[in-house]
C-alpha cells in the first residue's frame, strides 16, 4: 500500500507540473517494479506461514487490488508522457483522492493486528476516497465537455477514464479487507 501511494503522490506531482511527465513515468516503473516485488514477498511468507491474521484468498485479493492501483497509476503516468496534454490539472483531484484512499487503507491495514474492530470504518474512509476519485473524474468531463470538441478533450478523456479504473480498483480493495474482517469476526 505504501508503494501505491508513493506511486499517487508522484503522479499528482506530474499533474501538479513539478515532474516532467517522462521523468514521472521513468519514476513510475521503478515504483511498480517495486510493488510487483513486494507482493511477490508477500506470497512467499504466505506460502510458508501456518497461520494468517485474516484469510490467505482474502490477502491475495487485496494484494491484488493494491497492485491494480499501482499499475493504473502506472499507465496514466505513461498515457500523459504519451498523449501529451496541455496540461495535467484537471487530474489533481482525482489524484488527491487516490491519496487520500491509500492512507485510509494504509491505516486499517495497520489494525488489522492490533484493533481489527477499527479496520471496516478505516477501510469505509478508502471506498469513500474511491468514489471520491470518480465524481472528480465526473466533474472534470463534465468541465473538459463545456469546451471545445477537439484533440485536447479526448486527450483528457483518456486519461481521466484511467483515472476511474484507479478508483474503482481502490474500492475492491477497500471491499477485500472488509470482507476479510467480517469473515473473521464470524
Amino acid at each position: 500500500v505504501g508503494t501505491a501511494r508513493r506511486g499517487a503522490d508522484l503522479a499528482a506531482e506530474m499533474a501538479a507540473g513539478r515532474i516532467p511527465p517522462a521523468e514521472a513515468r521513468a519514476r513510475m516503473t521503478e515504483l511498480e517494479h517495486a510493488g510487483d516485488a513486494e507482493r511477490a514477498e508477500l506470497a512467499a511468507m504466505l506460502h510458508g506461514s501456518l497461520a494468517t491474521p485474516i484469510d490467505r484468498e482474502d490477502l491475495y485479493r487485496l494484494s491484488r487490488s493494491v497492485d491494480d492501483v499501482l499499475d493504473n497509476l502506472r499507465d496514466f503516468v505513461r498515457e500523459a508522457d504519451l498523449y501529451g496534454p496541455s496540461s495535467l490539472g484537471f487530474a489533481v483531484p482525482p489524484l488527491a483522492a487516490v491519496h487520500d484512499g491509500l492512507t485510509a487503507l494504509d491505516t486499517a491495514v495497520g489494525k488489522v493486528l492490533a484493533e481489527p474492530a477499527a479496520v471496516t470504518v478505516a477501510a469505509l474512509g478508502a471506498r469513500k476516497a474511491g468514489n471520491r476519485v470518480r465524481q472528480t473524474r465526473q466533474t472534470a468531463l463534465a468541465d473538459a465537455f463545456a469546451g471545445p470538441l477537439d484533440v485536447e478533450l479526448l486527450r483528457r478523456r483518456e486519461l481521466l477514464e484511467r483515472l476511474d479504473a484507479v478508483g474503482r480498483r481502490l474500492g475492491e480493495a477497500a471491499d477485500a479487507l472488509s470482507d476479510a474482517m467480517l469473515k473473521r469476526s464470524h
